[in-house]
């Protein structure tokens, strides 16, 4: 063998081992940043069902997977480059946006709330902001489009946490690890917003199976407490969701002002959760979350108190005339989510 082939062979292992390094470096700092951002993925995997529910049971997998395919799109056609791209030329730009989007997510989950308490003004509202197509493949697509919109924001929060955990290094040592950690959660959101819509199906698969083993008549119980227990657990489920989108809005909404120097509320609130969390240390850290996620609630439930009567008197109008402008009729965008 050459000379010149064996120093070949060493470099092609050698460039192999930092291959391989790499990779394992990349890994890690998903790793590290997913966890870091394990709180937004909870609320999108609570979300998500919500969008699903009240459709054929032949329709529930290819909604969630449409769901799933636009979230991947989102995260690494659109908020992966618009991450570095910001965070290089335009840093200041992403906390406004994260405000943004965060005063949606309280909207839409206030909107749920409201709608809860006072239905009859509630649809008063929608019919000013636009009205739920009631063709089932229209409600389809309404619903899909609301879903992405909904995982859009909550996809920005996702990879703007893991941007910011991140340690300085190379554009394309961040780009891996924020295409690793989008990819991973959608992977592990929706297949959980899965099995969660279809659990009733397993549930009257298990009740019918006619198996004779010694654990049948347990497979057979699971099932039946599959198919009465599911729906109580997607209401509740749904519930969460909305609470979700209320206190991770307004925490967004929070975490804005902070940056700004407008950080009395943020810091009242934390004060809060440690106070009650002092108060029982047994179980303080979690007191401290709940009261620190309630303040956050509080929060983002004025914001969407606020937008309500301003997205039916200001920004619906103003959507319809700009549209009419454009050519795109009058009839206002339907309320993502209806």
């Amino acid at each position: 063998m050459s000379i010149g082939l064996i120093a070949l062979l060493d470099d092609v292992t050698a460039l192999a081992k930092v291959a391989a390094a790499s990779i394992d470096d990349v890994a890690a700092q998903a790793g590290r940043a997913g966890i870091k951002a394990a709180g937004v993925v909870i609320d999108d995997a609570a979300v998500t069902p919500r969008y699903v529910t009240g459709f054929n049971a032949a329709r529930e997998l290819p909604i969630v997977w449409r769901i799933a395919v636009g979230s991947a799109r989102n995260k690494i056609l659109f908020l992966l480059p618009a991450a570095l791209l910001l965070s290089f030329f335009a840093p200041w730009v992403i906390t406004p946006l994260l405000m943004i989007g965060g005063a949606y997510l309280a909207y839409e989950g206030t909107e749920k709330v409201y709608e809860a308490l006072v239905p009859h003004k509630a649809h008063a509202h929608e019919a000013k902001v636009g009205v739920a197509p009631q063709d089932p493949k229209a409600l389809e697509e309404a619903r899909v489009a609301g879903a992405i919109k909904t995982d859009f924001i909550l996809s920005a929060e996702i990879m703007a946490i893991t941007l910011a955990s991140l340690p300085e290094g190379s554009v394309f040592m961040q780009a891996a690890v924020l295409a690793v950690v989008g990819l991973g959660i959608t992977a592990v959101v929706y297949g959980a917003v899965a099995l969660i819509v279809k659990a009733d199906d397993i549930g009257v698969a298990l009740a019918a199976s006619r198996s004779t083993s010694p654990l049948a008549g347990l497979w057979r119980g699971l099932g039946r407490g599959l198919v009465t227990g599911m729906p109580v657990f997607l209401k509740v489920l749904a519930v969460i969701g909305t609470a979700a989108m209320i206190w991770v809005g307004g925490g967004i909404v929070l975490h804005g002002l902070e940056t700004y120097g407008l950080s009395g509320p943020a810091h009242f609130v934390h004060d809060l959760g440690v106070s009650a969390g002092a108060l029982v240390p047994a179980i303080g850290g979690l007191l401290e979350w709940i009261v620190s996620a309630a303040g956050a609630g509080v929060v983002g439930l004025a914001v969407g108190a606020i937008l309500i009567p301003l997205t039916a008197f200001v920004i619906a109008p103003l959507w319809r005339a700009v549209s009419g402008l454009f050519g795109r009729g009058k009839a206002g965008p339907a309320t993502p989510g209806h």
